[in-house]
């Protein structure tokens, strides 16, 4: 049993395979949070480690009477709230109909349940009934009729808990949220280092670790996506942590949107997270008899240091998020004409990419951006999901048939979610663009951003796609949304409801998410957000794959890569070879390298003009596709580790999949800085048997795993690395950027 309550004590305890967390209702009926970390046993009490003390200037609930030692500023609790003398961050700041702002929520009442909670409207983790326990517990406001639940689900094989909460408004007057978070942390005698996601265009996901600092460091977007600047997920960890060692504990949002997290350190050394929908311009009202649910956070705990951690979080999204044909099976090898020809084709040209892609293996052809209307450039034809016959002469049938007759699959690209101002869509309907009254819109690519909380808007979006999906055998959709949000005023809502505006653009865009997913069971979707501005778990509920980032420089990808891996899986993340000079950078890397580093992802495929590539690289281009095709399974259902970080070794970058059985594995490194006459380079593979036999491929000396793991693999210098291919087809220009790859086998001998 996962969830236990003792009744007389109540103290809840919920237990996975290694870690425990324990809540307990005091006396005046607050809920504490008093434990979570390793495994500790049923019937242990960790709220004797709460430390009651008079502090000045912390005062107490009225009903402590003469206890001057109880205070909501020092307690550790499940669910603080704003305006009952918790000065630290809150979860919660609701107005009442009277204009106060106190919310002083006290325990009612549980439940426990098999199988998994639901979340309104949103994405969230599913689960088997045998999979997973739930609890749901009830706090009523001390002096409304407004009901907290607090809802939290046990995955006890994937040490993993979720958590998701709702306000129920059962009094007889609207209330108001102002802030509304998912989730707290409450931690009191932990010294911690946070590490978070930061970033930019093409520069999304890069690992920082810093030491808390007493005060509020803040994590969040407030561009209507998750964001490429900060991702809805961080770690908090002992200062010593490393990959293998010390106490880490994960907390990651489901939800595509503005996020808010907060982590302080107060005045007696306690931290506190917080985590859920960004509180910037979000007003909700809840009227009598409403409801309003926060969407999911996925916590997971590791006292064996940050790769565990991250073990935890690819199993349990690749396993309990993803979803569809595409969860667990290989993605075809695409090729994207983007790079290649950027507005500027026709049929004639696209059928000679996929021609060429035929004959070396590549299994799909994906028409970017430019199939539809007046569209010759960012400054028109968003809207307007007509294919643009002047292109496609025959329409978009008789093409993809051709594409088809080729031995290839078809995708195509879509941004729904955007308008062009010369389109007929916002000719017709301007009114259905998110602007400010009296005001001229900001404009970012040129494009408006659809209101997408209107029902009519998403009936247009969902009858637009399906007409074109319908029309001709389509395979994959590549989903992109390329600005952030700004002038976010919804002319449906009345004046007090603006608040709401940015939600209800999540909630509609995940209804046509869902009927989309549902209506094509078959259909590979790829999430898009100028390349990763929303990698999210949110996203991929319906996206099993996500374009990591468009810069797709291979050397700035292994960082992009390295932080992404994390949080997220491998098989999650879509990377290409694409051409050199690189069009983001200006970088040349050899063509071996570029697709090592795009194989280090589930999504793998080519960006760039076929025709202009040179025999050897065809050459390579056919291996790399048969090695995408024969280490699909280790690389996307294998474990994955990080071997170096590439933040903090400026040689070489090197990382690992290993076989759940442990009778393969792969290595691959990249040189990343090269040294005249430099010294050995070394890379330890781990997660092998340690008593068992293996052998890297081409090599006939046999090695245990525990010599491969403490001796490790000397990674030949860039001047002396055999081009010819010794290593597994390891190339190398004799420069810089030499990448090699190693095959690591169980035998018998």
């Amino acid at each position: 049993m996962a969830i236990f309550f003792n009744e007389n004590k109540k103290i809840f305890t919920m237990s996975t395979n290694h870690s425990s967390y324990q809540m307990q209702v005091n006396p005046l009926g607050i809920l504490l949070h008093v434990y979570y970390g390793s495994k500790i046993c049923e019937q242990d009490e960790m709220g004797y480690l709460i430390s009651y003390r008079d502090r000045g200037f912390s005062g107490n609930p009225y009903d402590a009477l003469t206890d001057r030692t109880l205070s909501l500023d020092l307690l550790p609790q499940e669910y603080p709230t704003y305006g009952v003398g918790d000065y630290r961050v809150p979860t919660m700041e609701l107005v009442h109909a009277d204009g106060s702002y106190a919310a002083d929520f006290r325990y009612e009442s549980y439940c426990i349940k098999k199988g998994k909670y639901q979340v309104d409207g949103m994405p969230a983790l599913y689960a088997a009934e045998d999979e997973a326990e739930t609890l749901i517990i009830t706090l009523k406001e001390y002096a409304s009729d407004v009901r907290l639940l607090l809802y939290y689900s046990v995955f006890e094989e994937n040490d993993v808990i979720t958590r998701a909460a709702k306000i129920v408004n059962d009094g007889e007057s609207a209330i108001v949220l102002n802030r509304v978070l998912s989730a707290c942390l409450d931690f009191q005698y932990e010294d911690f280092d946070l590490i978070h996601f930061h970033g930019r265009h093409c520069m999304e996901r890069q690992m920082e670790r810093v030491n808390l600092m007493h005060g509020i460091h803040r994590l969040s977007s407030a561009r209507g996506a998750s964001s490429h600047h900060h991702n809805p997920f961080f770690i908090l960890c002992d200062k010593d942590a490393t990959e293998h060692y010390g106490k880490c504990y994960g907390i990651s949002l489901v939800y595509s949107g503005n996020f808010t997290a907060e982590i302080e350190v107060d005045q007696v050394n306690q931290t506190r997270a917080v985590i859920g929908i960004g509180d910037y311009q979000f007003h909700y009202n809840v009227k009598p008899k409403e409801s309003f649910m926060m969407p999911e956070v996925v916590m997971s705990y590791s006292e064996n240091g940050l790769q565990s951690l991250s073990h935890q979080y690819h199993k349990i999204y690749r396993h309990h998020l993803c979803r569809g044909k595409y969860q667990l099976t290989r993605r075809p090898i695409l090729i994207n004409n983007w790079e290649a020809t950027y507005f500027d084709f026709n049929e004639e040209k696209l059928l000679h990419i996929a021609e060429q892609a035929s004959e070396l293996g590549i299994e799909m052809l994906v028409m970017d951006d430019g199939w539809f209307g007046k569209r010759d450039s960012d400054y028109s034809g968003l809207g307007d999901w007509i294919v643009n016959t002047k292109k496609l002469k025959g329409g978009l049938k008789p093409f993809v048939e051709k594409v088809n007759a080729l031995g290839l699959k078809f995708g195509i690209w879509f941004e729904p979610e955007m308008v062009n101002e010369d389109s007929d869509l916002y000719r017709v309907h301007p009114e259905w663009v998110l602007q400010c009254p009296n005001r001229k819109p900001g404009r970012s690519r040129y494009q408006l951003v659809l209101d997408m909380g209107r029902k009519e808007v998403i009936d247009y979006l969902f009858d637009a796609i399906c007409s074109i999906l319908d029309s001709a055998n389509i395979e994959y959709v590549k989903w992109d949304m390329n600005r952030s949000m700004s002038d976010v005023y919804s002319n449906i809502l009345d004046k007090e409801s603006q608040g709401q505006a940015y939600h209800r653009y999540m909630l509609g865009l995940y209804d046509l998410l869902e009927r989309i997913v549902q209506r094509y069971p078959n259909l590979l979707l790829e999430g898009c957000s100028g390349g990763g501005g929303r990698f999210d778990p949110g996203m991929l509920y319906y996206s099993p794959q996500i374009w990591c980032s468009d810069d797709t420089d291979a050397i700035e990808r292994l960082k992009i890569q390295y932080g992404t891996s994390f949080c997220y899986p491998i098989s999650t993340v879509g990377a290409h070879v694409s051409a050199v000079p690189n069009h983001q950078t200006g970088r040349v890397v050899p063509y071996h390298t570029r697709g090592v580093v795009a194989s280090a992802a589930g999504g793998f495929g080519y960006e760039l003009d076929l025709s202009k590539v040179t025999e050897e690289e065809r050459r390579l281009t056919k291996i790399q596709v048969e090695n995408a095709k024969k280490y699909f399974d280790l690389v996307n259902n294998g474990t994955y580790y990080r071997l170096t970080n590439p933040f903090q070794n400026q040689t070489y970058t090197a990382w690992e999949f290993v076989s759940e059985d442990q009778s393969e594995a792969l290595v691959s490194a990249v040189i990343t800085k090269v040294y005249a006459n430099g010294a050995t380079l070394i890379v330890k593979p781990e997660g092998l048997q340690k008593d068992a036999l293996y052998q890297i491929d081409g090599k006939e000396q046999v090695y245990s795993g525990a010599a491969l793991m403490n001796g490790g693999i000397c990674i030949p210098l860039p001047n002396v690395l055999d081009p010819n291919g010794a290593e597994m087809q390891s190339v190398n220009s004799g420069k810089e950027y030499g990448a090699v790859q190693y095959h690591i086998v169980k035998c018998s001998k």
